[in-house]
């Protein structure tokens, strides 16, 4: 494996490294570059998405590049729920419209498993949808990564 295949920061996870960690994941989705994000992953990663279930980097790829044409103006945000050792359970929130102009904030959690190398071997996400209107937006910030000052999840109240 070569130092390019590798994702500090590296289990065993401190609070400090899987908030790092999550963050970096954040980031990552909010790029919404599939072949930058399925680089996180093992090239046999394990997913379980909703309902969906895909196995390596280029299902990855497919799926998210999928997800984000029909997901537009897309805005996430993670935070750490608990980790323990080279694992690390989020909760996430994300806004997006539809093509019809349709609102949604999507609420979920996610189980993630890393191997030694510090890239994600297992995702477990559960996702749940709901409509909300224009005015109820919460995630203002351009496309990419969501600014430091911006709240978080808790500051938000959601």
């Amino acid at each position: 494996m070569t130092s390019a295949e590798q994702k500090p920061p590296l289990p065993p996870f401190t609070m400090e490294t899987a908030v790092l960690k999550t963050r970096m994941a954040e980031d990552a989705w909010n790029s919404q570059d599939p072949d930058k994000v399925k680089m996180a992953y093992t090239p046999d990663s394990v997913w379980r998405n909703r309902s969906t279930f895909l196995k390596g980097r280029d299902e990855i790829r497919e799926f998210l590049k999928d997800k984000w044409e029909r997901e537009q103006e897309y805005r996430l945000i993670k935070e750490v729920w608990a980790y323990t050792g080279n694992k690390i359970a989020v909760r996430f929130a994300y806004e997006f419209h539809n093509d019809q102009g349709e609102w949604f904030r999507a609420y979920g959690n996610e189980n993630w498993e890393f191997n030694e190398h510090g890239l994600m071997a297992f995702r477990h996400a559960s996702i749940n949808d709901v409509p909300i209107d224009k005015s109820e937006r919460k995630f203002f910030w351009p496309k990419g990564r969501r600014p430091d000052d911006h709240p978080s999840l808790s500051e938000l109240g959601l």
